[in-house]
């Protein structure tokens, strides 16, 4: 990289919650006028160097540069005084407030006492017309798009003159063409002088606007390269601590694929689109087989599961249920279709902290427990022992409160909640994400006895052991579209590696005939 003396330094940031290490030893190196990209999977430590570096948090240890001068900002606004801008992925607005009044807000410009309106529009215009956005200025932000809010919050950060911008995923809201106008404003910052760090899950932003890039992994930083030197299978191998090529081993997970032959189709999606961040998701999931979801942060992995489970709205495309369209407004229509969902955390949108193991297990089939309000308890007891004896779920008691357990006996608590219900389909967002190792191959193993049993699995993983190992098919996503699905001598974890940097029309390296077909 060809650029000046840096103008950001972090070096040896370390961070700790209640003694769990959330980074070690991070550094970023940006240079004045830099566009620089800022990478890594979920919980590899990125937003919380940005917090670290912006004043939200407070480090443990290290140094911070800026401007060739050591600095510790104590919050957000001394950061932003000390010339460093921040636009975060959700828009950080005041919603009744005008355009104007955003733009400049806490910067007003006063005549005298009074506040300057006329200068304040003006300029507000002026600044918006850069980003290709025509509104009226005077108007509350809460009546405009979420995309045009997007550009606003871009606009304020620019509009304060600062030596560096932090774009936390500034393109999640952004059309194509709005895409291409931020890139252009983000290209004139650089040849001003201004430094941009640059966040984003999308591979093709990268090579089209920034200059270097910064791989952050489990907390550590773990590369930084400029981007001509690195090519887009390295780039995801290095997010995913994997190497290009590299032979594994089979018989690295506990899974035991099913090979017999599958029974009826329990669901069928076509072009499932919802919100922003899923565009076109396909897939089809038989009785007695389990099906991989396979992508980066932000490739709709997660969109899918939540639109097929009725969480969030479906806007268009068609999902059907045994062969038969259907519509699918709520978790409720969803497990009266016979599925069932693990959410990615289980701490938030699954267990009940403060509530026992008898109560968060049986917790989705109350309403059949229950008579007039009243639970029958003999019932309920008889189900929980039943399910903490099948799953081997270690725990003093049914009476014992969930949040007591390990992280892998409350996913087991979580799966027993849906499989008391009999479901025809379980829907499951990284299921072994953050239990040890013992619970990760007893839920593998479980996993594989229930498909052999009949079930359908629909099972999102970040861990390519997991996906090749234990799905019969695996579906890749890119930029919220299914792109390809791996199947039998193609489904090997360096064919998962390239489609996930390239897309199936470049897989690499090749796949064997038909182990890798387009989604189209």
């Amino acid at each position: 990289m060809t650029h000046s003396e840096p103008l950001l330094q972090l070096e040896g940031i370390n961070k700790a919650f209640s003694g769990v290490p959330a980074l070690t030893d991070a550094s970023l190196t940006v240079s004045a006028g830099e566009i620089h990209a800022l990478i890594g999977q979920n919980g590899a430590g990125k937003s919380t160097l940005i917090k670290v570096l912006t004043g939200a948090y407070r480090r443990d240890s290290g140094v911070i540069r800026f401007g060739g001068a050591e600095v510790d900002f104590a919050s957000p606004q001394a950061a932003q005084l000390g010339g460093i801008s921040t636009i975060y992925q959700e828009v950080n607005l005041i919603p009744y407030l005008s355009l104007s009044e955003n733009i400049f807000l806490g910067r007003e410009r006063r005549r005298g006492p009074f506040l300057d309106w006329g200068r304040m529009n003006r300029e507000a215009r002026t600044l918006l017309e850069r980003f290709d956005v025509q509104a009226d200025v005077t108007r509350p932000l809460m009546g405009l798009s979420v995309a045009v809010q997007q550009m606003v919050a871009i606009a304020r950060a620019v509009s304060i003159d600062s030596r560096l911008v932090i774009m936390d995923e500034p393109t999640s809201s952004l059309d194509d063409r709005e895409v291409e106008t931020l890139f252009g404003v983000i290209r004139q910052l650089g040849a001003s002088g201004v430094a941009v760090v640059f966040v984003s899950h999308r591979l093709d932003e990268l090579y089209a606007v920034c200059s270097g890039v910064t791989i952050m992994r489990d907390g550590r930083t773990v590369e930084r390269r400029a981007m001509t030197d690195i090519s887009k299978l390295e780039l995801v191998a290095s997010m995913l601590g994997k190497e290009p090529g590299e032979l594994r081993r089979e018989g690295e997970t506990a899974f035991v694929k099913n090979h017999n032959q599958k029974g009826e189709e329990l669901l069928e999606v076509r072009g499932v689109r919802s919100g922003p961040a899923l565009r076109s998701a396909s897939l089809d999931v038989r009785k007695g087989e389990i099906v991989g979801l396979a992508g980066l942060l932000g490739s709709g992995r997660t969109e899918t599961a939540r639109v097929v489970f009725g969480a969030d709205a479906l806007a268009g495309g068609e999902i059907k249920i045994a062969g038969q369209p259907a519509t699918l407004r709520s978790p409720a229509d969803a497990i009266r279709a016979g599925f069932g969902f693990c959410s990615e955390d289980r701490k938030i949108e699954g267990i009940v902290p403060d509530q026992s193991v008898r109560e968060n297990l049986t917790l989705a089939l109350l309403p059949e427990l229950s008579r007039r309000g009243i639970v029958d308890a003999a019932k309920q007891n008889e189900i929980v022992e039943r399910f903490i004896r099948r799953l081997g779920i270690k725990t003093t008691g049914p009476d014992q409160k969930i949040r007591e357990l390990s992280g892998g006996n409350q996913q087991k608590v979580l799966l027993a909640r849906w499989l008391c219900m009999n479901p025809k389909l379980l829907i499951l967002d990284e299921p072994t994400r953050g239990i040890d190792v013992g619970a990760k191959g007893e839920i593998q193993a479980l996993l594989s006895e229930l498909a052999a049993g009949g079930l359908g699995v629909l099972m999102i993983s970040s861990e390519l052991e997991e996906l090749a190992e234990g799905c019969d098919r695996v579906v890749v996503m890119r930029d919220g579209s299914s792109v390809a699905e791996l199947t039998g001598d193609g489904l090997t974890q360096d064919h998962l590696m390239g489609v996930m940097a390239h897309g199936a029309a470049q897989a690499v390296p090749a796949a064997p005939q038909g182990g890798i077909q387009n989604h189209v």
